[in-house]
């Protein structure tokens, strides 16, 4: 993948709510994406586990950038059917996902997300989900 085209993912990624969030890229490969977010107070819910909303955004959103590694630029990526799965609550400083395309077509791409919480720096897998795109050319969007 060329450089200029992986800066621009990295760039597009941290805008808007998930700017919000917090969240951050930490490597791009054609047809996988990882990010991460330091966990913050409030990213937690009453129990003081990382709120369930967070980790299926994180999931979503970084599935979607995986799926943008293997388009043409003109393209935008829109998740068309998500489904999570929590195996054990978020407790660690930090959650990462690492997200990767499964299969792809002509419009439909499926990927799916696996979420770690990083717990005295091991990686404790507690979330997975998969997540139906669509691309779109951007001519058709707006």
């Amino acid at each position: 993948m060329h450089q200029k085209r992986v800066e621009l993912l990295k760039k597009d990624f941290v805008q808007g709510f998930p700017a919000f969030c917090g969240f951050t890229v930490d490597r791009i490969e054609h047809g996988a994406f990882q990010s991460r977010i330091k966990v913050r107070t409030e990213h937690k819910q009453q129990d003081g586990f990382v709120h369930a909303g967070v980790l299926a955004t994180l999931a979503d959103h970084t599935a979607g950038y995986s799926a943008y590694t293997i388009v043409p630029e003109d393209m935008r990526i829109l998740t068309i059917e998500f489904k999570i799965n929590y195996f054990k609550p978020a407790v660690g400083k930090e959650i990462v996902c690492k997200s990767k395309v499964i299969s792809s077509g002509k419009k439909i791409i499926v990927a799916e997300s696996e979420i770690y919480d990083l717990v005295d720096n091991n990686e404790r897998l507690i979330s997975k989900a998969l997540v139906t795109l669509t691309a779109v050319p951007m001519s058709k969007i707006v």
